[in-house]
């Protein structure tokens, strides 16, 4: 990733295509010290093509991937949810409160 990040500082300063060496440079201005195998790896994969259209490719892949539920949602709604959860906790508290109550004679209710 560090790799990666050197590579596009690079290229959003105008360097469209880094040398290793460009890359190196980067990276040890910040003292990290770059892996010669990875670096070989991603420069021979990122040769001769645009990274702004690499970003846009692997954003619609991204945006085409199920995120895992109704988070958007939840967020959107912020206010009426804020406002729904106290009753749902409140109901929630009832319920334990229930539980504690028929926890005492262990479940079998012999005064009730």
């Amino acid at each position: 990733m560090k790799h990666l990040a050197a590579y596009l500082l690079l290229g959003l300063a105008g360097n469209t295509s880094p040398s290793a060496k460009d890359i190196k440079k980067v990276l040890d201005s910040v003292g990290i010290e770059a892996d010669d195998d990875r670096l070989e790896t991603l420069i021979s994969e990122l040769k001769g093509k645009d990274i702004n259209e690499l970003i846009a490719e692997g954003s619609s892949k991204l945006a085409s991937v199920p995120s895992g539920g109704a988070g958007g949602a939840a967020a959107a709604g912020g206010g009426a949810a804020a406002g729904g959860a106290a009753a749902v906790e409140e109901k929630a508290e009832e319920k334990e409160e229930e539980k504690e109550e028929s926890d005492d004679d262990m479940g079998f209710g012999l005064f009730d």
